[in-house]
Parts: C-alpha cells; structure tokens; sequence
C-alpha cells in the first residue's frame, strides 16, 4: 500500500441508469412483460470518481445534475462513498443525465440518453472549481460534458501545472488536436484511438504508430486499453505491454472506468506508471466478476486482500469470457480486463 492521500479531481458526467432485462426485443407499438429491472448510477465521470474515491483518495467532483428524484440520488450517492459534491450544482427546471437500456438474453441491447444536466457544465464551473482543482494530483476529464468545458479543464490543468488525463469517450470527430495535447495522459481504446488520430489500427505495429503520432503531437504519455489483451504504455522514451489479468467475466459495465480511476488513484499516491497500470488492471478485472458499475467496485481494504491473495497464489485463474451488458457510461472505453461486446 501506499502511504501518500492523493488527491483527485474530476470534470465530468454524472448520470442514472435504468435497465430492463427482457427475453426478446418488443417490436414498435408492442407491449411485453420483462422479467428484471434495475437502477444504478453511472455517468463516466461519476464512475471514474467513486472508483478513486472508494480507494482512498481523495475525491473533488465538478458536475451538473438535475432538480429532479435521480439528482438528490446521485448527491447522496457521492456523499455515502466520499466524493466532494461542493462543485456539483442542481440546475433548475433540468433532468439528471439518464440511460435507458433494454438487455435481452443474449446480451444485446438498445439504448437510449438524456444528456440533460451534463450539457450545462460550463467553462466557468471549471473556473469556480480552480482553487480546488488546483490543489489535485491529476485531474480527469471525459466526453460526456461539452467539449467547450473539457478543453477549459485541459487548459486549467497546463496553466496551473496539475496533471490531466482525457479519456476520449465516448469518441467523437471534432475533438481539437490542439487541446489534446495540452493532456498529460490520453487514455483512448483501439476504437477511440483511430478516431482521435485517422490511423488504422487493426494490427500491434498500426496501434503502436497511432499512439506515437499523439506522443509526437505534444501528449506525455498514451495508454491505449486493449480489451482481452491487456494495454499498451507509450512514453517518449519507450513503448510497452501491459499484460491483462485474467478473469471469469460476467458484466464488463464500468469496466473501463474502474481502470482509469484506480489508475488515477495509484498513480497520484506515488507509484510509477508501469505498477499503477498493473494495478489498474487488476482492479478493472475484479469489477467485471460482479454486476453493476459502482456497485462492483471494491473498496481499498477489499482490493488489498485481493492483491495479497494473488501474491500468494490463491486466486485461481479462469479463461476470460464477456457476457454481461454494456452501458453508455462504459461503452466507448475497454478495460484491460475483458473485450465489451459492440453495441447494436
């Protein structure tokens, strides 16, 4: 374990998920019964949070819901695991971020998004956070709020000298190069990767090239999550590796998330980027042997006896398989744990 508190920072989405398991698809105007429903909370900003967060660190939220039922959920929510919710602010007369996902047996799903108060998260929400953000080891940054606002983060971060990480998810065709590159660490899947660079990226050698066009652009360091096979670190300096953890997968949702929290949170306690990754990993393949996002997450203490049992040889290893759903929070960003299924 690490001794040093660390501090994290995010700017990004907070949401509520609300899945019907179904055994078939209705065809449209049909009614029919579903045998499971449940609600979760998720956002990949939220996740991101509450995975540092349940590690230990210290955790700032710069977030918009709405003043609706799921709004005081997701504010109660962050306080019960230790988020400050001091930047996370109720606009009026708007609805809290939603999901609505249909699952069938198959795994399948169909889905729909509200963005609702995640498009009001502004520059200046960023700029009323300074003196908090300021005070962060590294600071995370996601997709789901308006570019506008992530690249007043990125450029925050630069200006003050606090490490930033992008995660480009979900992806999208507009990001500006130019306000990538001001990020400490890009963090993309295969996927999000071509799209952020137009390069293909079907083999080792083409991934490896597209990661080193963003190094040469300006971006510090790229980890670029590879599914099943684990991930890819790239440094100026050097490229390498990171093997996957092996697990028997049940729901990869989040999974991407707890990745690039847990390796927030160790990174920022001091350790170097190849045992955080290794961490992250780890911690990223114990989440998709539960169900949920949040929910599977593990606490530091639970994570711990997880390593310790590994180091003695206790946790037997299984083929990887996927088959649990994949929610908009998680989707576009693949863990080192597991390979999500694509979405219809």
């Amino acid at each position: 374990m690490t001794e040093k508190r660390p501090r994290i920072g995010v700017v990004g989405s907070s949401n509520v998920d609300v899945v019907t398991y179904v055994e078939r698809m209705p065809a449209w105007g049909e009614t029919i019964a579903a045998p499971r429903f449940e609600m979760s909370f998720g956002g990949k900003g939220a996740n991101q949070a509450v995975a540092a967060a349940k590690l230990g660190a210290e955790v700032v939220m710069v977030s918009k819901v709405g003043d609706d039922m799921f709004g005081e959920g997701v504010l109660r929510n962050f306080a019960a695991l230790g988020v400050d919710t001091k930047h996370v602010a109720r606009v009026a007369n708007q609805s809290t971020g939603t999901a609505t996902i249909l699952v069938n047996q198959a795994g399948e799903n169909f889905i729909l998004i509200v963005t609702g108060a995640n498009g009001d998260l502004t520059p200046a929400d960023v700029a009323a956070a300074a003196g908090d953000l300021a005070a962060c080891d590294l600071i995370l940054l996601q997709l789901e709020a308006p570019l506008d606002t992530v690249y007043a983060a990125l450029e925050f971060g630069k200006r003050r000298g606090v490490k930033t990480m992008l995660n480009p998810a979900p992806a999208v065709t507009t990001l500006d190069r130019d306000k990538v590159r001001l990020a400490s660490f890009v963090a993309p899947n295969e996927t999000e990767l071509a799209i952020l660079t137009g390069l293909p990226v079907e083999s080792e050698d083409e991934i490896a090239a597209a990661a080193k066009r963003l190094l040469a652009e300006g971006v510090e360091t790229v980890i670029v999550t590879l599914g099943a096979r684990g991930s890819l670190l790239a440094t100026p300096e050097r490229l390498k590796r990171i093997p996957p953890v092996e697990v028997q997968a049940v729901d990869t949702t989040g999974a991407g998330d707890a990745f690039i929290g847990s390796f927030a949170r160790y990174f920022a306690a001091g350790l170097d980027l190849e045992a955080a990754l290794g961490r992250a990993t780890r911690y990223a393949a114990d989440s998709v042997t539960k169900r949920g996002a949040q929910k599977s997450f593990a606490t530091e203490e639970a994570f711990e006896a997880i390593c310790a049992s590994v180091g003695r040889g206790l946790q037997a290893r299984s083929p990887t398989r996927t088959d649990g759903i994949v929610d908009p929070a998680s989707a576009p960003s693949s863990a080192p744990a597991a390979r999500r299924p694509s979405r219809p």
